[in-house]
């Protein structure tokens, strides 16, 4: 007689950083102060983040999706808006950094871009901004971070 297996699954996921002051990010020098913390942890890499937000852009937490490395860190819809979904997201914001200090879009930063901002229709949480941050001193324009919506690439 043949035995049958059985399976049990436990899903435990911790969908994002809640220890951070709570705080209106509505703008996008916001949203870089707010990831700034996180990113100062690992300078030298590349870490693609997504702020969780209420209806009214109240952050509920933020979430590292992926650390990579000098030049590139990889993420997908699907990792960033998992984290919106399990959190509960009204809205979200993403962010990385440039470790060289340019906050200027690459290729691929442009066409990942585009890709959450036709999942986030699909899904219907609307992400709100893209956030690139670097340093002061190594953005031609002096404000130390890009966003794509400032730019109308959302």
């Amino acid at each position: 007689m043949p035995y049958m297996r059985v399976y049990e699954a436990i899903l435990k996921y911790h969908v994002a950083e809640n220890n951070l002051p709570s705080a209106i990010v509505d703008t996008p020098a916001k949203a870089a102060a707010y990831l700034r913390s996180a990113m100062e942890t690992h300078p030298v890499q590349e870490g693609f983040y997504v702020i969780l937000l209420t209806r009214r852009n109240r952050a509920l937490g933020r979430h590292l999706v992926s650390l990579g490395t000098l030049t590139s860190a990889l993420a997908s819809p699907r990792e960033v808006f998992r984290a919106a979904i399990l959190g509960n997201a009204a809205a979200c914001l993403c962010g990385h950094n440039h470790p060289s200090g340019d906050p200027a879009p690459s290729g691929a930063d442009i066409q990942l871009t585009r890709q959450l901002r036709e999942a986030s229709k699909a899904i219907d949480i609307p992400l709100l901004d893209h956030v690139i941050c670097g340093t002061v001193e190594g953005d031609p324009l002096g404000r130390g971070y890009y966003s794509f919506r400032e730019a109308g690439l959302i």
